[in-house]
């Protein structure tokens, strides 16, 4: 095994050992008094009870995926072992995260009552937890894996058993990440959404109430779903697109150097884990700053410097600067690739700048649905749907742009490399994210245990900002996974010609054409049916929310009805009812939409193929990618910054502007807020993963046509 092969591993355990011993620092620190601590354990109950019943039910499923892989491929074990693990190590990274996040929530409250700069260092570095064990293990499972297979088993890198196995790992992974995201974003958004229009649009109470039945349910949800969720998500596509951009270099380099491009992407992963962390010790509040939002852009930015640094000493090191490459038509050296992770680094910035613009209260967007909230509640939704539309323009020409630079500069090797280097801070991205949910459970626990009004206002400024970072990590996931989807359609056609290239070798292929011009109709069907997808899973998953927000809301309702002294504090609300009956309804519907993308690949291969014969079906199948790759990214992004921005514009409502709480220009607020929710927090960030899973089924499906015949 090379040296440099060591190091990333190394970087990995570098990244979990830091997750841990932060935690055991965080554990130290006080959790209040015994009322916080009880509410705090309510919430980790819950929590705990969820994801359990949740992964028991994914482990069934992933199950019969794993016979189902013994059988397709021969009995060779190696696909099935790079599905479970996968799979294993992506429920770890959310399960993990869940636990730092429902134990830090309540240090977080009781370190918001001493000052605001000791509240955000609890959250963030909670977040920090989460963040840097997304990202060792999602580099610790592809490494690692990789190393057995080719040192342990002595496998060829380019070889195809080794490329079925990094496929399969990455389709463990998203396996977990699309069943983590809906049945989380169902749970979490079904509380929500209940709780407030039984309780701030019926009952007129505060968010939070603790006569709210549904309070701890979304406490909860925001743990199962925004902190697990986004763990599951981001390691997902972490892992697929290294494992893609491997692919990819094992296919368009010859044998002698495919190799080193097979060890690049992990390198960038490992060098930038290790800047991620140093990241993180930057983010502090300066002496008498209130800037949050300021400090953890520190963080960022730290990281992002770092990084440059980074990529240079491993790109020098692995390609060379100077070392030209030829592929095809096209060559390169490494300046070009390493111009390449530059793109790809400031893609994240501009994503990220761009989805806090239109998620921000300071700014235009927030601003004008607030404004449109004062004429009424139609008004409200129809400015917010606006927002949310005109909110994929820029980061779509971002991408656009970027595809065009890296592509120029390395070609399809160079847009994997861009994407991967995106992919590289998802330590420190995590951490921004995780923060939101700690802060917002934060402010519920303050609330409920009755403490200080100045603390919910300090833990209020956090959540706020905690709004924006979930908004603009979700914009950076999904467009690192639009991006890392074109990787996978790349992979696709690349193996394809791969494959009929080589007919002696894989006898299957030997008479298979592909044509994708327009002017094949198969092509047109494959484009729009790919097209559909995405609004018929997010359909579901919409509808999955508000059947769940609806028997929350029925619920509420009848323990109000049915404990009249609940609303004078003399009987106590029934919070485990709730849970339990969300946690029901979240597992039943997220079965069906999460099986959409994984069988749909495969029903049109074989349609097609009846109709037309496999080549056309072949072509049809990744035209099908491209559709839901073009329209999933436009409906994620648009889902994504139209739910922050309505959310946002009630807060903004809230801190005293155009009438403040209890105003019909508030009421309007809690309206969007209402439809806004499964809008960023379901359906949008599920179909992320939703684009990569049909891209890694048809690689899938091409790996087993490929062993026919032999």
């Amino acid at each position: 095994m090379s040296l440099e092969l060591w190091l990333v591993i190394f970087a990995g355990l570098v990244a979990v050992l830091y997750g841990l011993f932060t935690a055991r620092g965080l554990m130290s620190a006080s959790a209040g008094s015994e009322k916080m601590q009880e509410i705090a354990s309510a919430i980790q109950e819950g929590a705990q009870a969820f994801l359990n019943k949740q992964y028991t039910t994914i482990a069934i499923v992933g199950a019969g995926v794993t016979v189902l892989l013994l059988l397709l491929f021969s009995f060779d074990p190696i696909p099935a072992i790079g599905f479970i693990v996968g799979a294993v190590l992506s429920g770890a990274a959310g399960y993990i995260g869940m636990l730092i996040s429902v134990r830090a929530n309540v240090r977080t409250t009781q370190a918001a009552s001493e000052s605001l700069a000791k509240g955000l260092n609890i959250a963030f570095k909670a977040g920090a937890v989460t963040g840097m064990l997304v990202a060792g293990l999602a580099l610790l499972s592809i490494a690692g894996y990789y190393a057995i297979l080719t040192a342990g088993f002595g496998l060829e890198p380019e070889g195809r058993r080794v490329i079925n196995g990094l496929i399969a790992l990455s389709l463990g992974a998203s396996l977990i990440s699309v069943f983590a995201r809906l049945g989380g974003g169902i749970f979490t958004k079904g509380a929500d959404v209940g709780g407030d229009l039984v309780g701030k649009v019926e009952a007129g109470i505060p968010e939070d109430d603790p006569r709210n039945a549904a309070t701890i349910a979304d406490n909860v949800g925001d743990n199962v779903g925004d902190c697990a969720g986004m763990a599951a998500d981001l390691f997902e596509t972490y892992v697929v697109t290294v494992a893609a951009t491997m692919v990819l270099g094992s296919i368009i380099f010859a044998s002698d150097i495919a190799g080193m491009f097979m060890l690049y992407p992990m390198a960038i992963g490992g060098v930038c884990i290790i800047t991620s962390i140093i990241g993180t010790y930057a983010v502090r509040l300066s002496k008498g700053s209130t800037n949050i939002m300021g400090a953890l852009y520190k963080g960022l930015i730290a990281t992002g410097l770092l990084s440059v640094i980074g990529l240079a000493i491993v790109t020098a090191w692995i390609t060379g600067f100077g070392q030209e490459y030829i592929v095809g038509d096209r060559s390169f050296t490494g300046w070009s690739l390493f111009f390449c992770g530059i793109t790809g680094l400031i893609i994240t910035g501009l994503i990220v700048v761009i989805t806090e613009y239109y998620t921000g209260t300071n700014y235009r967007p927030v601003r004008s649905v607030a404004k449109a909230s004062e004429s009424g509640h139609g008004t409200n939704v129809i400015q917010g749907l606006a927002v949310s539309m005109e909110a994929t323009a820029a980061p779509a020409l971002v991408i656009v742009i970027g595809i065009i630079v890296t592509f120029n500069l390395a070609g399809l090797y160079g847009i994997a490399t861009a994407v991967t280097t995106m992919l590289a801070l998802a330590g420190m991205i995590v951490a921004l994210d995780a923060f939101g949910p700690v802060t917002d459970n934060a402010g519920g626990i303050a609330e409920m245990a009755d403490l200080d009004p100045e603390v919910r206002n300090t833990t209020d400024a956090l959540d706020a900002v905690g709004n924006t970072t979930k908004a603009v990590t979700k914009g950076y996931a999904i467009g690192s996974a639009g991006l890392g989807a074109l990787v996978l359609f790349s992979a696709y056609t690349e193996d394809l010609k791969h494959f009929i290239s080589e007919p002696e070798t894989y006898p299957f292929f030997a008479n298979i054409t592909f044509d994708f011009s327009l002017s094949n109709p198969y092509v047109v069907v494959g484009l729009f049916i790919g097209g559909l997808l995405p609004y018929l899973f997010g359909s579901m998953a919409m509808m999955a929310v508000g059947r769940a927000a609806g028997a929350v809301v029925e619920e509420v309702r009848r323990q109000f009805r049915e404990k009249p002294g609940i609303m004078t504090y003399e009987e106590k609300p029934d919070y485990a009812r709730a849970v339990e009956m969300l946690t029901g309804a979240a597992i039943k519907e997220m079965v069906i939409p999460s099986l959409l993308p994984i069988l749909s690949p495969i029903v049109l291969y074989i349609v097609i193929g009846i109709v037309a014969g496999p080549s056309q079906a072949l072509s049809a199948v990744g035209a099908m990618l491209m559709g839901v790759i073009v329209t999933g990214l436009f409906l994620a992004l648009s889902m994504t910054a139209g739910g922050g921005a309505w959310d946002n514009a009630k807060k903004y409502i809230e801190d005293g502007h155009h009438g403040g709480k209890g105003s019909e220009a508030h009421k309007a607020a809690v309206t969007g807020d209402t439809v806004g929710d499964p809008y960023k927090d379901t359906a949008g960030p599920a179909v992320n993963p939703m684009i990569k899973i049909t891209n890694i089924i048809a690689l899938l499906l091409l790996a087993f046509l490929a062993g026919l015949g032999g």
